[in-house]
């Protein structure tokens, strides 16, 4: 064990402290990750996986990824790499990789031994039927009229089954239990079901494919888990984990240890919704940025440093709840407050014109790449006579409070100078279409000799020297909180992408990398979009400054 982890204690650490104490497992700590191949990992996963991992890094032991490999019609190969990339990218590594499917000879040689110890029989009820007689919370099950098939026949069933001679759901492969059960998952859960579909590494070599339940126990015990950590929903599974377990001749008996999972409020975290979503058309694929998947994340601009930290502060406990969306924004923006350099970006340009600055003249002004971190140095931006400043920066008849340009008002300019408004222009439409003012040349670096104070500070690039681009200004998916799975497309926000095609940007930006995060003063923390084309600039907005959403309750 670590004694110098400095993750805070929670409920499984404690756990894992006593056995480690008590020299269970032999003072090992193995832990798995088993996600199932048939989508993009979100948010929720990732709680898993710090989870997972990181116990495995801090008591030196192991933590494999393990592929639930199990349902042919719902996985691909493309959501297996997604996962890899996705693991791989908030920073940890598997000792093995392990699928479901590796043990699929096992597993069917397990399942011969429940039958052969009369523990399993193949049931010909439909899959209506099994629910049927499978009761309620309050009325106890019935026997299948198949349940006392004899041993051999039941064998010979298993094995015909397995050679495809029967069509899919025209049987199934069930534990003989108690029907009579508290415990609904007790009730003789199936454990294989007909399948004739390809598997994405098997091929076809099986048409009968294991349930979750029986499978991942076992899998468990082949790769020598000793503490299988599993989200709350799988407490009432945990009597059926035993079982198998206790039943079936396996090298160890791991123990199952529930969490509560991550709930998310503005988003959706079922894989079925996020399919919906993706297939559909209500977003641009898995990786959009308005998705809680990591891909989207990533895509946003969140650092995975930001996202561990995220599961950090919310914890491990045993009682589900709802996580304020501000809860992540907050990890996020405080991590790239420190490491993001700064950058002027004019997202709505407003032309501004220098009168008495000198035509054609060029100066270079310097500017800090961050407030705090010397280390980071300077950069040189163009100043002339012709600019761009955000059109929200200017009023034509401000109210008292309005402490940026208007008629005969005075600003700084970031890093320049005191600038006076002297008049505007309008199109025939009645826009504002380019302001006019003049500056002091005494108050350059943006001070003044003689001590006069301005309220305002507003950014702005060189018009000449600008580069253009296009910035998504992405906001919360859904205009509700807590998104209901029967309606949850009519709560969508339709302003959770504005896209601004005529930014002006300082001409440094042009050499951004893919996924280079920066501060637009002023605006919030943006991030150059990795699948962008090599010719178009294109910026993904990561988060505000502040939660805006909050401060305007919800609305855009």
């Amino acid at each position: 064990m670590n004694d110098e982890r400095s993750n805070p204690a929670n409920f499984i650490r404690q756990i894992i402290d006593a056995d480690l104490a008590a020299g269970e497992n032999d003072g090992r700590v193995a832990t798995r990750f088993p996600p199932e191949p048939n989508g993009y990992l979100h948010i929720g996963h990732a709680k898993s996986i710090c989870l997972n991992f990181g116990i495995a890094q801090d008591y030196h032991g192991t933590c494999n990824l393990r592929y639930d490999d199990t349902n042919p019609e719902k996985e691909d190969i493309e959501y297996a790499d997604a996962i890899r990339r996705d693991v791989e990218w908030l920073g940890y590594h598997w000792h093995e990789v392990r699928y479901a499917s590796d043990y699929f000879e096992q597993l069917y040689g397990f399942a011969v031994s429940l039958i052969e110890q009369g523990k399993a029989y193949v049931d010909t009820l439909s899959g209506e039927q099994i629910r049927e007689f499978r009761g309620t919370l309050t009325k106890p099950g019935r026997n299948s009229p198949y349940r006392d098939r004899e041993r051999e026949e039941n064998l010979d069933l298993f094995r015909r089954m397995r050679e495809g001679e029967f069509a899919d759901g025209e049987m199934v492969l069930r534990a003989r239990i108690d029907m009579a059960s508290a415990n609904i998952n007790m009730r003789d859960p199936v454990i294989y079901r007909i399948r004739h579909a390809e598997h994405w590494r098997a091929g076809d070599s099986w048409c009968i494919y294991p349930m979750y339940d029986y499978t991942h126990c076992i899998s468990d015990a082949l790769e020598g888990i000793t503490h299988s950590l599993c989200t709350l929903e799988f407490e009432d599974h945990r009597p059926l984990y035993d079982w198998f377990l206790d039943q079936l001749d396996v090298p160890c008996h791991p123990q199952q240890i529930e969490f509560a999972r991550l709930n998310l409020d503005y988003t959706v975290m079922s894989k079925r919704l996020l399919n919906r979503l993706v297939t559909e058309g209500h977003v641009r694929g898995w990786d959009d940025p308005r998705l809680p998947t990591i891909s989207g994340l990533r895509r946003r601009g969140y650092t995975p440093e930001s996202i561990r930290d995220f599961c950090d502060r919310i914890g491990v406990t045993k009682k589900d709840g709802i996580i304020k969306m501000g809860v992540l924004e907050n990890s996020v923006r405080e991590d790239l407050d420190h490491r993001a350099p700064r950058a002027m970006a004019v997202l709505k340009p407003l032309k501004l014109v220098i009168e008495n600055y000198p035509k054609h003249e060029v100066e270079y002004l310097s500017a800090r790449n961050h407030p705090k971190r010397a280390e980071l140095g300077t950069r040189e931006l163009p100043f002339g006579r012709e600019l761009y400043i955000e059109r929200d920066d200017f009023m034509e008849d401000p109210p008292r409070k309005f402490f940026r340009l208007g008629p005969g008002r005075e600003v700084r300019l970031r890093y320049a100078y005191y600038v006076t408004c002297t008049g505007f222009e309008k199109d025939e439409d009645g826009n504002v279409v380019e302001v006019r003012c003049r500056y002091d040349p005494a108050t350059k670096g943006g001070d003044s000799p003689d001590g006069r104070k301005v309220k305002g500070t507003i950014h702005w690039v060189s018009a000449s020297h600008a580069v253009t681009a296009k910035v998504r200004m992405y906001d919360r998916l859904f205009q509700v909180p807590a998104p209901t799975a029967a309606n949850f497309l009519e709560q969508l926000n339709p302003h959770s992408l504005d896209l601004l095609v005529n930014c002006r940007l300082e001409p440094g930006l042009a050499e951004a990398e893919p996924e280079q995060r920066f501060q637009f003063e002023r605006q919030g923390y943006f991030c150059i979009d990795p699948d962008a084309p090599p010719e178009q600039l294109v910026f993904n907005r990561t988060v505000t400054l502040r939660d805006s959403w909050s401060r305007r309750g919800g609305k855009n």
